[in-house]
């Protein structure tokens, strides 16, 4: 299915909660097409009661299910099952994700729905590979540490992957024996539902893994404060994120995972290797999602001999885009979430033109024959470190130019104040690749290539105030569980 109606795509509201859908009476949120800006669905909010009724929930199905002390193999049995129900589920799932969200049905089918299936399957399989260990001790004692499962893990997804960010939460939680209430945002709220349905038919115990709508302020906050939950996960903005690090200090000292902004910097050198793909991966990095990514490159920093063939390469792609509706198989710029985050992003652009800089391209709304919100792929030059769009995280398709002559140059143009997610190098040289590699201050860095891969064995988190934690890897697994230490005297 390339292209779809949305108006044929059928979805199901309410929380989900111990295995079965619950429509909870009170106040809703209507949830609006980023597409075409038409509201097609409301979503309950849930209030303190109604959250602290999933948690329970959970947290009794945890208790009482034998989920936690299942045969490890047998539980990553069910969430292999889980996964190949996804996989198989792309003729509902993909539509359905294309529906509400920013991300195009081509892409949906082709790399979300693979990807989230993949997760949870790579997740499985460490149910019955990562446990204790044996503590080298003195002959008279054995020392041991066991690894055990948290209990209920609150977890906060975005909306800009909806079902991808889901799977990256739910996948090493459940694996590694816990329960979840799992809270997507109040903007993309139905493809988790349709997970929560796939985790039941494989056999996920009903309230091991629940689903409560809401927003932030209401919702999020209930899940967070919650005393029974043990862990809380969340992707999203670094405000958010800092105020639920103090929601959850002030509520239990609960361990966190939080993935927060970016503002990440490409940083390439004047001996690259293969220009034109150089130009296209920067395009990529960029315009992918419209810049609706934390990771997205949003700053090329490049050797001032190459500037200004490289950026009128960028921006001959840039210009190449033509913005279309999720469910259109033809188009290759996604929509903006919503208008006022069109605004915000137009708005940080006109300041940045204000202050002295140029646009070579863009800098406008996208014209379409959609009432969405598309902001059109654009690059900005001539700006400072003091410049908004240098400064601040857009999340848009916009790129700033700032270029370099040394080394040392390019690492203070590539240092932010706040924010250290990821960054790019790209060089043949790899004595300079090695050394950038350790002076920048990114938790990702990569090197002639920019994004992740397929693989979910590297762990994804950032540095400063782009968050605390891990996502992806083992350090995901790890981070779902919680180690006692045990020492025993043979003697006795």
């Amino acid at each position: 299915m390339n292209t779809f109606d949305p108006n044929a795509i059928a979805v199901r509201s309410g929380h989900f909660i111990g295995g079965a859908y619950l429509d909870a009476q009170g106040p809703t949120l209507d949830v609006a097409r980023p597409s075409d800006g038409q509201i097609y669905a409301s979503v309950p909010i849930g209030d303190e009661s109604l959250v602290a009724y999933a948690v329970d929930n959970a947290w009794n199905a945890w208790r009482k299910s034998g989920w936690a002390t299942m045969p490890p193999r047998e539980r990553a049995r069910i969430l292999r099952r889980f996964a190949d129900l996804i996989a198989a589920d792309a003729e509902t799932l993909a539509p359905l994700e294309a529906l509400g969200s920013t991300r195009p049905v081509r892409d949906a089918f082709a790399w979300d729905v693979p990807f989230t299936a993949e997760g949870i399957r790579f997740y499985a399989e460490f149910a019955d590979k990562i446990g204790g260990q044996v503590a080298p001790t003195d002959r008279e004692h054995l020392g041991m540490t066991i690894a055990e499962p948290i209990g209920v893990v609150g977890a906060i997804a975005p909306w800009n992957f909806p079902l991808v960010m889901a799977s990256w939460k739910i996948g090493p939680a459940l694996a590694a024996g816990n329960a979840v209430v799992l809270k997507p945002s109040e903007m993309t709220p139905f493809s988790a539902l349709r997970l929560a349905e796939l985790a039941i038919e494989a056999g996920v115990p009903a309230g091991v893994f629940n689903v409560v709508q809401g927003d932030g302020r209401t919702t999020g906050d209930a899940l967070v404060r919650h005393p029974l939950i043990g862990k809380v996960t969340f992707t999203g903005s670094t405000r958010t994120g800092a105020a639920i690090m103090a929601a959850c200090a002030l509520s239990g000292t609960k361990p966190v995972t939080l993935e927060l902004g970016g503002k990440s910097p490409q940083i390439v050198f004047a001996d690259a290797p293969r220009i034109e793909e150089v130009a296209r991966r920067i395009a990529s990095a960029i315009t992918t999602n419209a810049g609706q990514v934390c990771v997205a490159g949003s700053r090329l920093i490049v050797e001032r001999s190459i500037a200004e063939p490289l950026v009128e390469r960028v921006a001959q792609i840039f210009r190449g885009f033509e913005a279309g509706a999720t469910w259109h198989a033809h188009a290759n710029l996604a929509p903006i979430i919503s208008p006022t985050q069109a605004d915000r992003i137009d708005a940080i652009v006109q300041a940045t033109l204000d202050d002295g800089a140029q646009a070579r391209c863009g800098a406008r709304r996208a014209t379409t024959d959609q009432a969405g919100a598309y902001y059109m792929p654009t690059i900005v030059e001539n700006v400072t470190a003091d410049s908004a769009a240098v400064r601040e995280e857009i999340f848009g398709p916009v790129l700033t130019v700032q270029t370099f002559e040394s080394e040392d140059e390019a690492l203070a143009l590539a240092a932010h104040p706040d924010y250290g997610l990821a960054a790019g190098v790209h060089t043949a040289n790899l004595g300079r690749a090695l050394r950038f590699v350790r002076a920048l201050d990114a938790g990702t860095v990569w090197v002639n290539r920019y994004g992740r891969s397929n693989d979910f064995v590297i762990p994804t988190g950032g540095y400063k105030r782009s968050g605390i934690g891990k996502d992806l890897g083992k350090e995901a697994y790890e981070a779902n569980l919680r180690f006692k230490s045990v020492l025993i005297d043979l003697n006795d």
